[in-house]
């Protein structure tokens, strides 16, 4: 479907984009992204980096709080901020919870009856997204996925699914769900969505499939310990490091780094911000052919 303008600022010298547009993936429901092309798009197609914002927020959230649109318009890269979940499905009871339905799709393709026409996150983000994109001065073939919280979890799961396919070049992730099968909110998310449950979840959980994963994967992670929902054993970091090194990854293939006193909100985002930029940047940069 084409795309429709609905809004647009500059910033950094590049265009902070806003479109909305039917979504196949999404069941015929409008959708909006935001999209940041810095100033060298204008001369040829740019490499891009998407980000994927956690649960209750839009497209806006992470454009908006994330401060990352210095760094990659200083870099030259594009940035790209989907929404979190399909919005007006009219599906009874997806607004009742802040941590389910809308807001909040956890990026995976839903099989429960209830939800499989419109919660397909998965599909929009990896394959209808980037189609698009085809029509802008962005080249997909050089991208690269990073997110926050249940958007990190999305990030690493995205990556690790496609790692064969080198869909994506790098991930990164801020506070991620890392290990949703065993966490509170994962459990509800898969519960809910999925007909085969947690169970079936297990092929969206970044640490089930880092067990598996195979070839050369380029992860950066950044958690706060002063976290609340780390302290109440959503996150779980420390699950993700122990299966990455047991299935023979080094740390320069999958780093994880604790922080102590940072918490899970855009502060903390902003901190580290620059760092994954910078990480996504310099492998884009350097990968001769995706």
């Amino acid at each position: 479907m084409p795309l429709e303008q609905v809004s647009q600022n500059a910033s950094f010298g590049g265009q902070l984009t806003k479109y909305k547009t039917t979504s196949q993936s999404l069941g015929g429901l409008e959708t909006q992204f935001n999209v940041f092309l810095p100033a060298e798009a204008a001369k040829g197609p740019v490499p891009v980096l998407y980000y994927l914002a956690g649960l209750t927020c839009t497209e806006d959230t992470g454009a908006q709080k994330g401060g990352f649109l210095r760094d990659a318009a200083a870099e030259g890269i594009a940035l790209v901020f989907p929404d979190t979940s399909p919005r007006g499905a009219g599906v009874e009871g997806e607004d009742k919870d802040w941590d389910f339905g809308t807001g909040a799709g956890f990026y995976i393709n839903s099989t429960a009856d209830k939800y499989s026409k419109h919660y397909n996150m998965y599909d929009f983000v990896v394959r209808e997204l980037p189609s698009l994109l085809s029509e802008l001065p962005i080249n997909t073939a050089r991208a690269s996925i990073m997110g926050h919280s249940m958007g990190g979890h999305g990030a690493l799961t995205l990556y690790l699914r496609t790692l064969g396919d080198k869909k994506y070049a790098s991930a990164s992730a801020f506070a991620p769900i890392s290990n949703p099968v065993k966490a509170p909110w994962g459990e509800k998310a898969f519960g809910g969505y999925l007909a085969g449950g947690v169970e079936e979840g297990k092929e969206y959980d970044a640490t089930e499939l880092i067990k598996k994963a195979k070839g050369d994967p380029k992860i950066l992670i950044d958690v706060g310990t002063g976290d609340q929902f780390y302290q109440q054993k959503q996150l779980l970091p420390e699950n993700f490091i122990e299966a990455a090194k047991t299935a023979g990854f080094s740390e320069s293939q999958v780093q994880v780094n604790l922080h102590d006193k940072y918490d899970h909100s855009y502060w903390f985002i902003s901190t580290f911000g620059p760092a994954h930029v910078k990480f996504h940047a310099n492998i884009l940069k350097s990968e001769p052919k995706l």
